[in-house]
């Protein structure tokens, strides 16, 4: 049965359609027959108990040249929606804190994915904490003292922000790199929450898997190699995508983090392992379903439907 979907993403009209998940999601609730409404975060509002949204009717075509057609601007009361996908991309600031607490005043009766509570409490290098004995050696601090220390031990550490998004701000800083105390100087001035330090880890250079769950089950994976001089393998920032087959190792991973995300309502999430570790567990804005599929994975904007239409039919 075709349903009322409505979706808070970024401006349509600055995505890549190439690469963006947000875009296969709703192409396949396209084909499936659902009515799609589109709006972005700053147009939403709550009136009284109402929760509003300024929008429009959504018309996709995966064409490059002519990817969307807007119709019928109008505000709608979100509750009348049967699901609401929460995908906008971070940065997690307190814009994006706001709209989930005004998301979960219509879910789970408008079924809002991933749950705006859940997504809200689960930072993607916060959440990640819960399974510290899967990830290499990390430290969340502010303090230089706590760098140096860490570095002398490590000998070889990133840091980065503890909300970014992107690979942006991603920094690694070897056992001779003299710019520690500017670089913690700088995240001191620009970031008012403390920032992630982590061991470096050499297995990098042969990639970085995304693993995609869908409801705590493994629905694909891709392997993103870092660009020649770069640390950063995140394809915002030239990585290149790769089919790559899932360790015992990845599969033990996936299966230790299974029981939560079912547990807290995530049904879409990505998480990010190098080597033996696992790195972050991302849940605001997963990506990499279309480069799973185009190297023959499976199609992960069907397996999303599927398990938001059963979710539906069991409420």
């Amino acid at each position: 049965m075709p349903l009322k979907i409505a979706c808070q993403m970024d401006p349509i009209d600055r995505i890549d359609i190439r690469g963006d998940s947000t875009f296969a999601i709703l192409l396949e609730a396209q084909r499936r027959g659902h009515d799609i409404f589109y709006y972005t975060p700053q147009d939403l509002a709550l009136h009284g108990n109402t929760l509003r949204a300024r929008g429009a009717t959504l018309k996709l075509a995966d064409m490059a040249n002519s990817p969307f057609e807007l119709s019928n601007h109008r505000t709608i009361d979100l509750a009348e929606r049967d699901v609401v996908l929460l995908r906008q991309d971070p940065p997690f600031d307190m814009a994006y804190i706001t709209t989930t607490h005004l998301l979960e005043r219509i879910h789970p009766k408008t079924l809002v994915v991933n749950d705006p509570a859940q997504v809200r409490n689960a930072p993607e290098k916060i959440f990640v904490l819960d399974f510290l004995d899967l990830m290499p050696p990390t430290i969340i601090t502010r303090s230089l003292e706590d760098v140096l220390a860490f570095r002398a031990e490590m000998k070889d550490i990133i840091v980065k922000p503890l909300y970014g998004n992107g690979g942006a701000s991603v920094f690694r800083l070897g056992p001779e790199d003299t710019n520690v105390a500017a670089l913690v100087e700088l995240f001191q001035g620009v970031f008012r929450e403390p920032f992630m330090v982590q061991q470096y880890r050499a297995e990098v250079r042969a990639g970085d898997k995304r693993i995609i769950l869908i409801d705590g089950e493994i629905a694909g994976a891709i392997n993103r190699v870092p660009a020649e001089g770069e640390t950063r393998s995140n394809l915002h920032v030239g990585g290149t995508a790769q089919p790559v087959r899932l360790t015992p190792r990845d599969r033990e991973i996936c299966a230790r983090l299974a029981p939560k995300l079912k547990r807290r309502g995530l049904l879409f999430t990505g998480i990010d392992v190098i080597g033996p570790y696992l790195t972050e567990i991302n849940v605001t804005s997963p990506t990499g379903i279309r480069q799973v599929k185009a190297f023959g994975g499976s199609d992960i904007a069907v397996l999303i439907w599927e398990a938001i239409e059963r979710k539906r039919k069991q409420r």
